[in-house]
């Protein structure tokens, strides 16, 4: 992709910064075909560092999200609902208006110097993928790991993104000073899947291929394998595919969770699901009848085959030396059981 190319003279205009809770808003198209149909809102945020509700019951309390929207585009992404505070469309609005907030990098290095801030592990990706296409253009992501690294601070990435690998310096060297959790989000291996679930994302294979590199540049890498689609990534031989396929990467360990549905993305998966595979909607009427999540005697069954398939081949715990990783499971849990209150990192 060309980004040195771009030109956006003729399609810049001012929007209304209310609505998006900045300072100031430009609205922005690019003449080039990876962009499109797709509108980028640049804003000057108030804040970037922000704490989770519920931090409790989160496997971290603080997150940066650098972009709001995400031309990953997949149909199940649970962030969906929050293009709706936006008063923006939670279905093709939410992969094609991006909110860029362009001033993150200052704006977090501005933060981690308050004498409030405590050094508290921060997370990355956990609303939308902060190495989407758009990244590519903007660059803040650089930025927002110098900012953690001058710091010493903590901080995990969970990514479907190659684009990850362009930094690899930039995490290697916070390695050195800091706890780094890096984790990259492969639900299946099934190509014809693949590109109708998940259309704007790089196939399963490139994104193990980053497992890979970072693993062998020392950073360990956990792969979250999520979500598992039920009647179309759970069979036995499609799950054993996809654990193998991890494992050959070089996976420091393999972290299963099924697909949840909540408001927002409910409506536009099953929607997906009535064009692509009419069959199973009253299944998943059924298996989702008593909300978001799928019943727990199926969780437990996926966390245990998957756990099971794991331990068959060889994927364990990060080697002596290795960064910390994130979405790691629950220890008080009895192997292969779900977790008592599940929760579904919002990539998924």
């Amino acid at each position: 992709m060309r980004w040195e190319n771009l030109t956006d003279s003729d399609h810049a205009r001012a929007a209304d910064p209310a609505l998006f809770g900045a300072d100031a808003v430009t609205t922005r198209t690019f003449d080039t075909p990876e962009f499109r149909g797709i509108t980028f809102h640049e804003v000057r945020a108030r804040s970037i560092l922000n704490r989770v509700p519920g931090a409790s019951r989160m496997p971290f309390e603080w997150t940066v999200n650098p972009y709001r929207g995400c031309t990953h585009a997949c149909v199940y992404c649970f962030a969906r609902k929050t293009h709706s505070y936006l008063d923006l469309d939670t279905g093709l609005g939410f992969d094609s208006q991006i909110v860029v907030k362009v001033n993150a990098p200052e704006l977090l290095r501005r933060q981690l110097a308050s004498h409030r801030w405590q050094g508290e592990h921060v997370a990355m990706g956990t609303n939308v993928d902060c190495y989407q296409r758009a990244e590519g253009r903007y660059r803040l992501m650089p930025g927002i790991v110098e900012a953690l690294t001058e710091r010493a601070n903590p901080f995990s990435i969970l990514t479907k993104g190659t684009l990850i690998l362009r930094d690899l310096d930039l995490l290697t060297r916070a390695a050195r000073v800091t706890d780094v959790g890096i984790s990259v989000s492969v639900g299946f291996t099934d190509t014809e899947l693949w590109r109708t679930v998940e259309p704007g994302t790089p196939a399963p294979e490139r994104r193990l291929e980053v497992v890979r590199v970072l693993g062998e540049h020392g950073i360990g890498c956990g792969v979250l394998m999520a979500p598992v689609i039920p009647f179309l990534s759970d069979e036995p031989d499609r799950l054993r595919a996809t654990v193998r396929a991890i494992a050959a990467a070089g996976a420091t360990s393999v972290t299963p969770l099924v697909l949840h549905l909540r408001p927002g993305a409910r409506e536009w998966f099953m929607a997906w699901l009535g064009r692509h595979h009419p069959h199973l909607v009253r299944r998943y009427e059924r298996l989702y009848a008593d909300g978001a999540y799928a019943p727990k005697w199926y969780q437990r069954r996926i966390t245990r085959q998957v756990h099971d398939l794991a331990r068959e081949y060889g994927i364990g715990p990060a080697r002596a030396g290795m960064p910390r990783r994130i979405a790691e499971p629950d220890s008080s849990q009895p192997p292969g059981a779900a977790p008592a209150d599940p929760v579904q990192l919002s990539l998924l």
